[in-house]
């Protein structure tokens, strides 16, 4: 095994927590190798150090004590104006609300919308004729072949935009 691996190792050892399998390999290699013995030693010197430390007990008022900063610092904090948004009823509905937004434009992008009477569609029967209307004096002033030809450029220009 290489030292890095040992080294990785050395704290489950020094704790007593590897299974013997190993701990009989990483022995081994300690034995051989001066500087992971030396790891291993400090492993078990700050296992030892840590065996001895008692947690201090707390003060009996410490919670009583506790409380009482935390209201006297949130008595000392002003309000914001984002204090509303720190609450999560408010900040569901706000949520939902903006899903609701968010679905309905999304709905109303895709709705088709249904061809009024009285606009004119190019290209379609009604349309046309629709147009013949609309165009009557300025066709009925003209000669019939300037008006066919009128109508000729009319479809091949209504042509060329429906094919794009």
């Amino acid at each position: 095994m290489k030292c890095n691996e040992i080294r990785e190792m050395l704290p489950d050892l020094a704790a007593g927590l590897m299974p013997s399998a190993t701990a009989s390999d990483v022995n081994d290699h300690v034995k051989g190798c001066a500087g992971c013995a030396t790891t291993l030693n400090e492993f078990r010197q700050t296992m030892a150090l840590l065996d001895e430390w008692q947690a201090p007990e707390p003060s009996p008022y410490f919670d009583v004590r506790l409380k009482a900063r935390l209201r006297e610092e949130s008595a000392k904090q002003p309000q914001s104006w984002l204090a509303w948004f720190r609450r999560p009823a408010l900040a569901v509905s706000l949520a939902v609300i903006l899903v609701a937004g968010t679905t309905f434009v999304v709905e109303h992008k895709k709705k088709v919308v249904p061809v009024q009477l009285g606009e004119m569609t190019p290209g379609t029967a009604v349309g046309d004729l629709q147009m013949l209307d609309k165009d009557h004096d300025f066709l009925s002033d003209s000669d019939p072949d300037s008006a066919a030809s009128l109508l000729d450029d009319l479809q091949v220009q209504q042509d060329v935009n429906a094919n794009q």
